[in-house]
């Protein structure tokens, strides 16, 4: 069972991408997003087809679904997210602790939408969000804060998600690399 199917759809929407200098991050936020059990991935504001073509090779050989898309208009976005009855959750270092929130925030059934920034944040997202969500109140990166916070929503349950029409496989050792390759 997908945590999803069980405390409700999360997609991640990362804003403010700089095309010449996020793409490493840009994609670890979406390989992050994906591996820690959201359903979908969101570039707004710009589309850079490396990292769409990076997450579609990732889903067709590690397996999916994982939804991804880009180039949307991240304030409109997420405020007819909110309209349509879903949540915004931001993540910034400024919110309310992850604390105070998780189980308010894991009890709802509603679709979440999961707002990471690149560079400073619009104001907007502040007055948008459902939640302003603080993981910790030090500089680190949105890669950790969304982690952390997925496994905190999904009680670590992403650990067991066994992805459909996955290729490859991580084979656990103690010392040494091993991958298995599923195909018949």
């Amino acid at each position: 069972m997908h945590p999803a199917d069980k405390y409700g759809r999360v997609f991640v929407l990362r804003i403010g991408h700089r095309p010449q200098r996020d793409k490493r991050v840009t994609t670890h936020v979406a390989l992050a997003a994906r591996a820690f059990g959201a359903n979908g991935f969101i570039l707004g504001d710009t589309c850079d087809p490396s990292i769409m073509e990076s997450i579609r090779r990732v889903v067709e050989l590690w397996g999916g679904p994982f939804h991804s898309e880009c180039g949307v208009n991240s304030v409109r976005y997420a405020s007819k997210w909110r309209e349509e009855g879903g949540e915004v959750i931001h993540l910034t270092m400024y919110g309310l602790p992850v604390e105070e929130l998780i189980d308010e925030i894991r009890s709802s059934s509603r679709e979440k939408l999961i707002v990471v920034g690149a560079e400073k944040t619009p104001r907007d997202f502040y007055e948008i969000a459902s939640y302003n969500v603080a993981i910790g109140n030090q500089p680190h990166s949105e890669v950790s804060a969304l982690a952390v916070f997925l496994d905190r929503l999904f009680r670590g349950e992403w650990a067991r998600i066994q992805f459909k029409g996955a290729k490859l496989k991580i084979q656990p050792s103690p010392r040494e690399k091993k991958i298995v390759s599923l195909r018949e």
